[in-house]
Order: structure tokens, then C-alpha cells, then sequence
């Protein structure tokens, strides 16, 4: 059957594309849905500077291309279509995909659609994503050097942020509408005690300043006053969202999960490509028991 595979992998982040590699490489047929964007959360980074392998750094949609190409080069077939459902064939044991316009056959599959971040949803936002704007302390940090910075959110997630800035901010600002945080107590403790973090309750942010880089925010406190925020960069950590729909009902065998879809711990290229190379292990040691 020409449109059967061993392997379907859907998604093209560094989950995906490791995965990809590993399965082709290892004699599977292979199939990677990327999307019609492809490339995940990496594709809307600058700089990449913590990722093994590149000491001058590497922007991120080269990253990406680098390992899309590496996966077709061992044979990798690559569809930048998006996958919408996923059924289970019992009868003849296998997994239907479906795309808008096509429909594949695979002996098994590799969900590796990560995750989205939640944005503020702010006029200006999307536009400035790399020029200031971000979602990742770990990644992005370094840029902002002795710099001013602010984080929105009020969870562990927006605190780990804040406290990772401080090692290289000169000052950093935690922007929260309401008048308490949801952190964790503990979390919340070494916020409270950090002296370069200052708090802003009670205050939503209502747009970015600036045409080329982030200049600053736009605030709005509790008696809807605007007022201007002068700052480098924002960091949005109100949460992610995993792209987990094609999951829904799903069995266990034949179906192996990679990256942000499952990990919303560390969120890193390297653990994500960590991540899909195990899952294509794994699915390789289950056809073969499956085969024999």
C-alpha cells in the first residue's frame, strides 16, 4: 500500500524533526505532517544561543531548516500540511490521518505538536515577537543585559521568569491585574526578597510602545488610568497551551507523545529534540516486537 508508513510524526519542532531523523535513519518509512507553519515555537526566535553545537549561536529558523533538512536527507517524506484527525483502523491495526485534502495510513504515530503560548492578545504584539517581545526567559534573557524588562503573569511560571531575568536585567517588573499572586508561597517568597524585582499589581498591560524593538508598555491600572511604561523587552507567562486535540480518545499502543506536547516543565529545544529521539527509539522497538 503506497501511502502507508511505518511512522507518522506530527509536528516539525525540534521534537519532530529529531524524531524524523532518528526513524528514517533507522530504515522506518517515514511521514512528517509538519504544518502549514512549520517549525514550531523556534521559528519565532532570534537567536539561538543555548542549543549544543553552536558557540556563536544560530538564528532559529536556521536551526530548524538545518534539521528539516537533515530529516530529509535520511529519507524523511515532509508535508506541510496540517494533521485534523487521527483514527485507530482496529480491524487492520493501523492509524488513519487525515489532512484537508489527503488521507494517510501509518503503523504507528508520534505526537510531537507542542504547545502554544498564551498571548496578552495586544495590538502590537505578534509584530514585535523577537524585537523585544518574548515568552522564554531561558532563551532570550542574555539579550537583555543591564536592561529594563517586564514580565506579565502572576503563577510560578511568570515568577521563575522574573527571578531568571534578575541575572542579567538591571531591573525587572512583574505586571499582574490582580492584587495577589497564585504563585506557589515559596516562589512568591524569593520574588518578594529579590531586590531587583519590583511588583505592579492590580495592572494590565493594554499595548507595546515602539516601531522597530520594544520601547516600552502601555498600562492600565485598577481606576483605568493609561499611563506609559518605559521598558527593553516584555515577557508574556501567562501559560502554554498544549496542541493536544489529536490525542482525544486515542489508545496507548501504537501512539507516542514528544516535546512541549507533554512537557510543560523546561520547554527547551534541546529537551523537546532529547524527547523525539526517545519516542522514535521507542516506536522503532515497538514495531519490531509488533513485526516479530
Amino acid at each position: 500500500m503506497e501511502n502507508l508508513f511505518d511512522v507518522t510524526i506530527v509536528g516539525s519542532g525540534p521534537a519532530g524533526l529529531t524524531a524524523g531523523i532518528y526513524t528514517s535513519r533507522a530504515n522506518l518509512k517515514t511521514l512528517i505532517l509538519a504544518g502549514q507553519k512549520w517549525g514550531g515555537q523556534l521559528m519565532l526566535t532570534t537567536t539561538v544561543e543555548n542549543y549544543p553545537g553552536f558557540p556563536d549561536g544560530i538564528q532559529g529558523p536556521d536551526l530548524m531548516e538545518k534539521m528539516r533538512q537533515q530529516a530529509a536527507k535520511f529519507g524523511a517524506q515532509i508535508v506541510f500540511s496540517n494533521a485534523v484527525k487521527l483514527d485507530k483502523l482496529d480491524k487492520l491495526d493501523q492509524f488513519e490521518i487525515f489532512t484537508e485534502t489527503e488521507k494517510f495510513l501509518s503503523k504507528s504515530v508520534i505526537i510531537a505538536t507542542g504547545a502554544e503560548t498564551q498571548w496578552l492578545g495586544l495590538p502590537n504584539e505578534q509584530r514585535l515577537i523577537g524585537r523585544g517581545v518574548s515568552s522564554c526567559a531561558p532563551c532570550d534573557a542574555f539579550f537583555f543585559k543591564d536592561k529594563k524588562v517586564a514580565v506579565v503573569g502572576g503563577g510560578d511560571s511568570a515568577m521563575e521568569e522574573a527571578l531568571f531575568l534578575t541575572k542579567f536585567a538591571s531591573e525587572v517588573t512583574i505586571i499582574h491585574r490582580r492584587d495577589s499572586f497564585r504563585a506557589s508561597k515559596i516562589m512568591q517568597d524569593r520574588v518578594l526578597s529579590n531586590s531587583k524585582i519590583k511588583i505592579l499589581f492590580n495592572t494590565e498591560v493594554v499595548d507595546i510602545l515602539g516601531q522597530e524593538k520594544v520601547e516600552g508598555l502601555k498600562i492600565k491600572n485598577c481606576k483605568l488610568e493609561i499611563e506609559n511604561f518605559v521598558c527593553d523587552g516584555l515577557f508574556v507567562a501567562i501559560g502554554h497551551k498544549p496542541n493536544n486535540e489529536l490525542l482525544r480518545n486515542l489508545p496507548s499502543n501504537g501512539v507516542f507523545l514528544a516535546g512541549d506536547v507533554i512537557d510543560l516543565k523546561y520547554k527547551q529545544a534541546v529537551t523537546a529534540a532529547g524527547a523525539g529521539c526517545q519516542a522514535a527509539m521507542d516506536a522503532e522497538k515497538w514495531l519490531n516486537n509488533k513485526n516479530n
